[in-house]
């Protein structure tokens, strides 16, 4: 009624004689709720004040805190053809243990005695190495003969100048003698000569004497051809010597030039043999991986090709298996605002999809259903959805994780930041103010 008109309606008639008038009008009403307004705030005030635990919630699922725990597939390296399969999806298989078998479907492998054929070629090539080696030996000691005959060839020849020279020498000395006796001949027949004419001596005293002057005349010519006799000796033998040197030179660089032929022969047969060496080796590693094992312990999952007969490529997933033993952790993601609050060694809660739980964010040891983790790595690059990973393995100090928790499963976190009153806490989020930007007392103590 907002008493507008001047006709007072509480005068002329009895509010309180009517039940909602007597509820609504009697003093008593406004005496419990005047309390009651001050005892809620009271209680809102007290509130305010008590500690309310600042934190960043993310959703993530459950993995395995080392790589090689997390469920992988099995390829194989070569491509190939199903031909058998030796388990089922679910057993548990130990690790070598065979899984399923394969056949070749490349036309180079088709021959199952190939192996067995290479093997032939590298002994068949291996001999030919022993035969180039041998024949290199032969003309080594070929090269070695050759070189000792040239030496005493030389030797001769160089023995025959030596005997032309001294030959040489003789004549010349024999020509000396020989002109000198032509000139004892040439002077007596001159003293007998005038003698003669004197009519001392007879006519056949000066004759004998003409005639024995002519007889060293030719000795003196006979000797002066000897001695150009024995010169052209000495040329002859020099010239026979340089022709021995280079006979030999080129008879002896013919059979290195074989040797190197030879040589040069082995080398490429044991290149040969080491590329035969090397394809006998991966056939036979190639016949191994005709098995497909399993590289660890654990169950298999699913078979992601199951005929009989299907063909593949090589590194193609075959079937997909799961370690039997493995340490749970937690992927989780965070905004990139919110990357410089969370430090190694952080503590978070946890909620598993599935566990019942009741969750105070602000008050985490009020919380039920919730489990203990600890942050253990940080991603220092950006995911593909535009936030940073975060692994979270189980906090020892905690509740120990429940068992039946499977590996891809969903999951809550709660990364527990600093304590700080509620008041604060309500007036940081209605400014938008980020949490407190502080660093763990572990991280101080380092830096200390």
């Amino acid at each position: 009624m907002l008493n507008i008109s001047h006709n007072k309606v509480h005068v002329s008639v009895n509010l309180e004689s009517f039940k909602s008038g007597k509820k609504v009008i009697h003093d008593r009403y406004y005496k419990y709720f005047n309390r009651f307004l001050l005892a809620f705030a009271i209680i809102g005030i007290i509130v305010l004040f008590l500690p309310w635990t600042q934190n960043i919630s993310g959703k993530g699922m459950v993995t395995t805190l080392k790589p090689d725990q997390r469920p992988q597939s099995i390829q194989s390296p070569i491509p190939g053809r199903i031909e058998n399969w030796f388990v089922k999806e679910g057993d548990l298989v130990q690790k070598g243990d065979t899984i399923l078998k394969i056949s070749e479907v490349k036309s180079d492998y088709f021959d199952p005695n190939l192996v067995s054929r290479t093997g032939e070629q590298i002994q068949a090539k291996t001999q030919s190495v022993g035969s180039y080696q041998e024949k290199v030996l032969a003309l080594d000691r070929q090269i070695v003969a050759m070189q000792k005959e040239r030496s005493l060839k030389l030797q001769q020849a160089e023995n025959k100048l030596v005997q032309a020279k001294l030959k040489v020498k003789s004549d010349s000395i024999d020509l000396v003698a020989a002109e000198t006796m032509k000139e004892i001949a040439q002077r007596q027949y001159d003293r007998t000569l005038t003698l003669e004419i004197e009519g001392l001596k007879a006519t056949k005293d000066v004759e004998d004497k003409r005639l024995k002057l002519r007889e060293n005349e030719a000795k003196f010519i006979s000797q002066q051809n000897n001695l150009l006799s024995s010169k052209n000796e000495v040329i002859n033998a020099q010239v026979e010597l340089s022709r021995l040197d280079a006979s030999y030179a080129d008879k002896i660089s013919k059979v290195q030039s074989e040797r190197f032929t030879a040589q040069s022969n082995q080398f490429d047969t044991e290149a040969q043999v080491s590329k035969l060496e090397n394809a006998y080796s991966n056939y036979e590693i190639r016949n191994k991986l005709m098995y497909v094992t399993a590289p660890q312990t654990g169950y298999l999952n699913k078979a992601l090709r199951a005929g009989i007969g299907e063909t593949f490529k090589e590194g193609e997933r075959l079937v997909s298996i799961m370690p039997s033993e493995y340490d749970l952790a937690v992927e989780t993601f965070v905004e990139p605002i919110d990357l410089p609050l969370i430090h190694i060694g952080e503590k978070v809660r946890i909620q598993f999809d599935g566990w019942p739980a009741i969750v105070f964010s602000g008050w985490p040891n009020v919380s039920y259903g919730t489990y203990g983790a600890e942050v253990v790595a940080i991603e220092t690059f950006i995911s593909d959805n535009g936030k940073y990973r975060l692994l979270l393995a189980p906090d020892r100090e905690d509740q120990e994780w429940p068992v039946a928790i499977r590996v891809g499963s969903g999951a809550k976190t709660i990364a527990l930041l600093d304590d700080v009153p509620i008041w604060f806490e309500l007036w940081r989020q209605l400014n938008g103010f980020p949490p407190n930007y502080y660093k763990p007392l572990t991280a101080k103590t380092e830096k200390k």
